[in-house]
Formats: C-alpha cells, sequence, structure tokens
C-alpha cells in the first residue's frame, strides 16, 4: 500500500536497479529480498509482479485487446472479457482496445504499457519512467490509477527523472546518483 519513487537523471542507475529487482540482471554486490525471500536463490522472480521497463512489449500487428489476452495466456492468468474491457476503461484506453498496437501513439503505447502491468491484479508493480509520452491530462488519469492501486493495497516502485512527476505521488522518495541511493523523503 505504498508508493516509492526513484529521481535521479538519465543514466542514475534506476532502470538498472528495477532490472536487477525483477531478477533480470544479477546484482554484482548485496542481495535483494522480497517477502523475506532472496532473489537469484530462492525465487529468481517476484511473484505476482507487473513490470514497464524500457517500454512496453507488444505484438504491433495485433490489436491492444489481443495483445492484453496472449499475455494472460501466456501467465496462466484467466481474466474475463469483461474484466480486460474494464481495466481499459479505467487506463483511458476503451476506444482503442481494437485498434492495432502499430496504430498507437507514443502516449497510448505507453498508457497500454501501464495496462500490461497492472493486468492480472499483481502485489508489485515496476514502473520505470511512465509517464513519458502522456500528455497532461493522461497523466493525471494515471496519477489517480496509482492512487487507486495503493489504496488497494499494492506497492507500486517508481522511476522518473522529473522531480514533479513523482514529488507529489510517492510516499517514500529516493535519489539515485551515479549507481548510489539515498533517501530524500
Amino acid at each position: 500500500g505504498k508508493v516509492y519513487g526513484f529521481w535521479g537523471k538519465n543514466g542514475s542507475g534506476k532502470t538498472l536497479l528495477f532490472k536487477t529487482i525483477c531478477g533480470l540482471v544479477k546484482p554484482t554486490e548485496g542481495k535483494i529480498y522480497i517477502k523475506n525471500k532472496e532473489l537469484g536463490k530462492d525465487i529468481e522472480f517476484p511473484d505476482s509482479c507487473g513490470i514497464l521497463i524500457d517500454g512496453p512489449g507488444y505484438w504491433p500487428n495485433r490489436t491492444a485487446f489481443d495483445n492484453l489476452k496472449l499475455l494472460l495466456e501466456m501467465n496462466k492468468n484467466n481474466l474475463s472479457d469483461n474484466e480486460i474491457n474494464s481495466l481499459f476503461k479505467e487506463i483511458g484506453l476503451d476506444e482503442y482496445k481494437n485498434k492495432k498496437i502499430k496504430e498507437f501513439s507514443l502516449g497510448f503505447r505507453q498508457r497500454f504499457g501501464i495496462c500490461q502491468a497492472i493486468v492480472g491484479n499483481p502485489e508489485l508493480i515496476i514502473l520505470d519512467e511512465p509517464f513519458n509520452g502522456l500528455d497532461k491530462k493522461a497523466a493525471e488519469d494515471v496519477c489517480h490509477l496509482f492512487y487507486d492501486l495503493r489504496e488497494n493495497g499494492k506497492t507500486i516502485l517508481l522511476a522518473a527523472h522529473n522531480m514533479q512527476e513523482i514529488e507529489w505521488l510517492c510516499d517514500t522518495i529516493c535519489e539515485m546518483d551515479a549507481g548510489m541511493l539515498s533517501r530524500i523523503k
């Protein structure tokens, strides 16, 4: 039920930290524990985790709806079509769910990436620069979504290089500078 913000310039190490927390990169020093389990020893990947790192991955020639259905099937997660439609409405993609992803603007692809990260109701949501490409209205909508997720007990790790994007959203803010992490708030 908390939102943790990671702020820092491009190249400061935020993305690498998130990839390490996700088990995509092995740490060269230290250990990562998730729910008292050591990553890389007790578990290889965090359970119940939604991720948006380095932009969303998708099949460009398929519709947004089909992309989510395929992702859910790959993760052996069965959401009904109504639940998927509800998620599209919540993220502001309801009118676009039957369009091919390759037809989406940068902002709509980013919204779709957030949709991918939260589909299936994960406990931990890791979002690297989720506001990239979003206009002011879309960013506000996404912030309200993050508030709702937090209120529903989700833990969110959020990276940004713009302090204003995370200052009013996050419970805790840490600064990343040259791979070193320090707490600001």
